[in-house]
């Protein structure tokens, strides 16, 4: 014998009012979808669940009415779209609010009305002086805030013909022991070469720490690092009494061919330009045998050390 089916028409008609078909859109809990698959609450409540994903030990995904979308699980983490910079740059018209996880740079983004940046939770340790929250060491990263990769530039000649930002090490060697320099347009660019929360000092801003420390005539001692192991004998007036502690980084200068004065001046940038050549930009200067710190104009080209400020 054959076996039979029966289907209830009382039982076709309940399913229907709860699902429905129009054009390859499917509806739960309404009638006129309007999309592919909408699913339409009927609990009362803003923490009533409209649906869930799972498997057969537990529910994975809930969406509430209230819109909140909650993962649930103690054994696997959220893992959202994973791509390089250069395919994030392909997304066309991404919402502001959007978040990746980008290989080039290895930290989570999210896309502001300004542009992506970087989702950073790195406490930097900083030093405050009068008012101003500085960091502790100096800058050493390989991407601005966004994420795009600052070009590393090793070669003279094209250093020298730089009008974009760039870093080096002191000679071309990493192993110098007083980290990364910086030509202007990497200090000044609108990215952010200091991590979020933080910014190149303007030169009014130095102008403030050196007040705050008594004058730029005594300041340069207090922020040295005190002794000769790290600064050139004499090391005049270093103190380190602000915590700041500075060290002779040395310089590339402009023409990139040349480094020099490691162990002997420590040279930072300001994100200040020059009111005189737009071709340079101000810094701050401290030297071995004085105890004084010194403002002055240097080619955009140099490469220096730089120190963040909190905003």
């Amino acid at each position: 014998m054959k076996p039979r089916c029966y289907f209830s028409f009382a039982l076709a008609a309940h399913l229907f009012g709860v699902l429905s078909f129009s054009h390859a859109q499917v509806g739960i809990g309404t009638a006129t979808p309007s999309s592919k698959l909408e699913v339409v609450g009927v609990g009362t409540t803003s923490a009533t669940t409209v649906l869930k994903v799972g498997t057969a030990s537990g529910t994975i995904l809930s969406v509430r009415n209230d819109g909140l979308v909650e993962v649930n699980s103690t054994t696997q983490g959220f893992l959202p779209p994973r791509m390089t910079t250069s395919q994030r740059e392909q997304i066309s018209n991404p919402a502001v609010g959007s978040i990746i996880y980008n290989t080039t740079t290895n930290c989570l983004e999210t896309k502001t009305s300004s542009g992506w940046i970087a989702i950073r939770t790195i406490d930097y340790p900083s030093v405050l002086i009068g008012a101003q929250y500085w960091m502790e060491k100096n800058l050493d990263v390989t991407t601005y805030n966004n994420g795009d990769v600052i070009p590393y530039v090793p070669d003279a000649t094209a250093w020298g013909n730089l009008t974009s930002g760039a870093w080096c090490y002191y000679n071309n060697d990493p192993s110098s022991g007083y980290g990364k320099l910086y030509n202007w347009y990497a200090a000044a660019d609108v990215r952010g070469l200091c991590p979020a929360g933080w910014h190149v000092p303007t030169d009014a801003e130095w102008a403030a720490l050196e007040t705050s420390l008594g004058g730029a005539s005594i300041a340069g001692g207090k922020l040295k690092v005190a002794g000769v192991s790290r600064w050139a004998s004499p090391n005049i007036g270093a103190t380190n009494s602000s915590y700041f502690s500075a060290l002779p980084g040395g310089l590339r200068q402009s023409s990139g061919t040349t480094f020099g004065s490691l162990g002997n001046v420590g040279y930072w940038w300001s994100a200040t330009q020059s009111g005189v050549s737009v071709t340079s930009g101000w810094s701050r200067s401290l030297y071995f045998d004085a105890a004084d710190i010194s403002g002055n104009e240097y080619s955009k080209k140099s490469g220096f050390s730089v120190r963040c400020l909190r905003d």
